[in-house]
């Protein structure tokens, strides 16, 4: 990895000089703009708008333009000026509990690597916020922006979340917040929650998920790249609204055919038993019903069976025989 940043934490009296790398990489697939008729890539220009001159790169400055049209030109040495306490220090400001802090304020994430003769101050202050079970709240100034951060211990080594400022994180405000909520019955909480409890894992595993659209997209290049037949993509499946109760059940029953099989679904059907203490939903005595009256049924009398199965045989061959003779016909129409 490469040090994007360079500078010091400062931690009470205690400095320590640190280097800063990116903590993750984008994995999007690139593309280039292109002429669609023959494959060629598209430039712009920079261009002036009052001279119609194009304008090299090291003469572009950066303008603000204020509410009645007039533009103030900063130059890289106006912003280099700055009295910005953060601009090379990690300042800390104080230490606060990690789930106190929503996650939607984190922004992107760094690793720490110390300078050879600072370790020791850096192991002191790693081990110190681990024992506490805090994280500490910092300022920092990156590309001539400065930042709200999070410093916190992972896989012993120093991690800065940057995070976004408040008046950055916008309020929800939507209509349905202000209506009067409608009334959720207690079998569709309960089987929401053998749902959430169907697709439950001990941790969160990173490894079991992948990008399948990026994938997609490099596989249907390397299609056209070679030449081959490219397939269309399946259509999706209906979005329109159905039964709550018949969505929830139809989904529990999915979760639990794809994570357990056919040969464990007594047993997890027996342990979402035991986890909602006993209690009775009208979804499971409706099965257990069901599955009584098919108990009943195959305790008929044999005779009666043999009498049913020699009428549904006959029916069948019935059937059969009348597909095959209007199949049979038909072709001869044909010809």
């Amino acid at each position: 990895m490469r040090a994007m940043w360079k500078g010091t934490i400062s931690f009470g009296l205690v400095t320590i000089p640190i280097k800063l790398y990116a903590a993750t990489e984008t994995k999007n697939v690139s593309f280039r703009q292109v002429h669609a008729t023959d494959g060629g890539r598209i430039q712009y220009k920079r261009v002036c708008t009052i001279d119609g001159d194009e304008v090299p790169y090291s003469d572009i400055a950066k303008g603000y333009e204020l509410d009645n049209g007039d533009m103030v030109v900063l130059t890289s040495e106006d912003l280099a000026q700055l009295p910005l306490s953060s601009s090379h220090t990690i300042d800390v400001m104080e230490f606060v509990p990690l789930e106190s802090v929503d996650p939607l304020y984190y922004d992107r994430g760094y690793y720490l690597e110390p300078d050879k003769a600072a370790a020791k101050p850096y192991v002191l202050l790693r081990d110190a916020l681990s024992d506490s079970g805090k994280v500490a709240i910092v300022k920092i100034a990156i590309r001539q922006r400065e930042s709200l951060a999070l410093l916190r211990v992972a896989d012993d080594v120093l991690v800065l979340q940057t995070m976004l400022w408040p008046d950055e994180v916008r309020t929800p405000d939507f209509g349905f917040l202000d209506e009067e909520e409608p009334d959720v019955r207690p079998d569709e909480m309960s089987m929401a929650g053998m749902l959430i409890e169907s697709l439950s894992s001990e941790v969160f595993e990173p490894d079991k998920h992948h990008d399948e659209y990026r994938e997609a997209v490099l596989s249907l290049v390397q299609a056209k790249a070679e030449g081959q037949e490219v397939f269309t993509a399946p259509e999706s499946e209906s979005t329109e609204v159905i039964d709550l109760m018949s969505a929830l059940r139809a989904s529990v029953e999915s979760a639990d055919s794809a994570s357990s099989g056919p040969s464990d679904a007594g047993s997890s059907g027996a342990a979402r038993k035991s986890s909602n203490g006993g209690t009775k939903s009208g979804a499971e005595k409706s099965t257990r019903k069901t599955s009584a009256k098919s108990r009943s049924a195959s305790g008929s009398k044999a005779k009666q069976n043999s009498k049913a199965k020699s009428s549904s045989k006959s029916g069948s061959s019935d059937s059969s025989g009348s597909k095959r003779t209007k199949t049979t016909t038909s072709k001869r129409s044909a010809s």
